[in-house]
């Protein structure tokens, strides 16, 4: 029976929790963490989980996963990691990040002998308990099927999505259809309501007609439509990051993208009003703005 690779976890929040814990109860792996906040190292080494500091995860371990909030940690804290890696181990960034940043740090990264893949997440916290996530993937053949058992501890949908620098793609452009579908939403539900109809019926004859959507039936029916948009979720300040990375892909083509701008202006202005922590469709609450 071939030795279990000792894993490696960097970035223990919302999503990086469950998803390391989901790793290492799964896998039986050896598991080395590190993570600013005490409270879910504590929680993971009472798993069995071996806590030490970020140089001495990346060279002792031969996968190691970094879980963080976006691009500037992840330049930060890979910058600081891949001097240490090893010939041959694995650095997996499952954060949201640039796909310019993501391809500079894999040719760092290939500069030591070590490998590079981005993984970043999609759905939702509680997907990330259950370890139903969808993961999209960015690497090389042989470094997809070294590191698709581990993540398949984690989520329950692995896409191999290209070389590196695809995952993050993907990854922004779901989130980007995401947002401006979200939008959508927030202004039919203002325009249904000024119109005398329940926004909760509307939105149940739309997920009944071409309108339906996952957005419609979770970030519509189970947030805007009961107005409850928790903190510790998906927040506005988190949104407002990834439209920026799909608005920069934007522009590094030559292309246009007014859906995505809408978006950002959107949730510029849900920022602006004080709703920088909640749950990103509180957006909502700024739609139907009358007309002077």
């Amino acid at each position: 029976m071939a030795e279990q690779p000792k894993l490696g976890f960097i970035g223990l929040g919302v999503m990086g929790e469950p998803i390391c814990r989901n790793m290492l109860q799964k896998s039986g792996a050896p598991m080395l963490i590190a993570d600013l906040n005490p409270d879910p190292v504590a929680r993971l080494t009472a798993l069995g989980a071996t806590e030490t500091t970020p140089e001495e995860i990346a060279a002792r371990a031969d996968i190691l996963f970094l879980s963080l909030p976006g691009g500037p940690q992840v330049e930060a804290v890979a910058g600081q990691l891949i001097p240490h890696l090893r010939p041959g181990a694995t650095l997996v960034d499952m954060s949201t990040a640039p796909v310019g940043l993501t391809r500079r740090l894999a040719e760092d990264a290939a500069a030591k002998g070590a490998r590079y893949a981005d993984a970043p997440v999609a759905r939702t916290r509680a997907a990330a308990e259950a370890g139903t996530l969808a993961i999209m993937v960015g690497a090389d053949d042989a470094t997809f099927a070294l590191i698709e058992p581990i993540l398949s501890h984690a989520g329950d949908t692995i896409l191999h999505c290209g070389p590196v620098g695809c995952g993050q793609v993907a990854k922004i452009l779901n989130n980007m259809v995401l947002f401006q579908n979200v939008v959508a939403m927030s202004e039919a539900l203002a325009l249904g309501q000024a119109a005398g109809m329940d926004g909760a019926k509307l939105f149940d004859v739309i997920s009944q007609g071409s309108g339906d959507s996952f957005a419609l039936r979770n970030h519509g029916m189970k947030a805007m439509i009961p107005d409850t948009f928790p903190k510790q979720a998906f927040p506005t300040d988190y949104a407002l990051k990834d439209v920026s990375y799909a608005l920069d892909l934007a522009r590094e083509a030559g292309l246009s993208a007014p859906g995505a701008e809408l978006a950002e202006a959107r949730m510029k202005m849900a920022q602006a009003a004080g709703y920088a922590e909640e749950y990103f469709p509180v957006l909502a609450r700024l739609a139907g703005t009358p007309t002077e």
